[in-house]
């Protein structure tokens, strides 16, 4: 997901935060190495100066940033408007927000069999072949076994996100893309865009883009 959030940032050294960025440390290596003045945020972010261990809702004030970057961190959170409107208090006048998201109501079964049929063999709790064997054990119709795992995860549709994001942030640019080809076996991003292209499967993957209102100082 790098060169999606790359190609759309100022040039350095602007502040950015991510939010969401995971124990790996998301973007954030990338960012400071590219010259950005860079800072992560997640409860289970590395124990670095570059990080802070909270959750978005619980962070401390920024001083106002260039760029919000949130990466499949929206789905799950608890109350998507609060994390959203908090986002948008990070940004300084006219900043930017980058989102990448998973659009999981548009999983059909098509994709998912296309997925399934090239799961990596040598991961055994991989997220995509634990959804093969729980639906298969489920004995529901695919639709069905998803909107009720979606529900007991509580995780939000990306429309609604998008909504959300559109309520605080003027619209730039809004793309879907291939999501799940860095998971499977010997199945390049380009295998994945060639799929979508044919109508085999669904492109899963949101990005959006928007813009901070500019003060009437700015």
């Amino acid at each position: 997901m790098w060169p999606v959030v790359r190609e759309r940032l100022p040039a350095p050294p602007a502040r950015v935060v991510e939010v969401g960025c995971g124990p790996l440390g998301g973007f954030i290596p990338m960012l400071r190495g590219s010259g950005y003045d860079a800072i992560g945020v997640d409860p289970k972010a590395p124990a670095e100066s570059s990080y802070r261990r909270t959750g978005i809702e619980d962070v401390d004030p920024f001083e106002p940033v260039d760029v919000v970057v949130a990466s499949t961190s929206l789905h799950h959170v608890e109350d998507p408007q609060q994390v959203i409107a908090g986002l948008a208090a990070l940004l300084a006048s006219g900043g930017a927000v980058i989102v990448i998201e998973w659009a999981w109501e548009d999983f059909d079964e098509p994709t998912a069999r296309w997925c399934f049929g090239r799961l990596r063999r040598d991961e055994e709790g991989g997220w995509l072949r634990r959804r093969r064997d729980e639906w298969a054990a489920s004995g529901l119709p695919w639709d069905s076994f998803l909107r009720e795992w979606a529900d007991e995860e509580h995780i939000h549709r990306a429309g609604n996100l998008v909504r959300l994001l559109d309520d605080h942030f003027d619209r730039e640019h809004v793309a879907r893309g291939p999501y799940f080809f860095s998971d499977l076996s010997e199945t390049s991003e380009e295998d994945e865009l060639a799929a979508i292209a044919a109508g085999e499967i669904q492109p899963t993957r949101l990005d959006y883009i928007g813009r901070a209102a500019r003060s009437a100082a700015a």
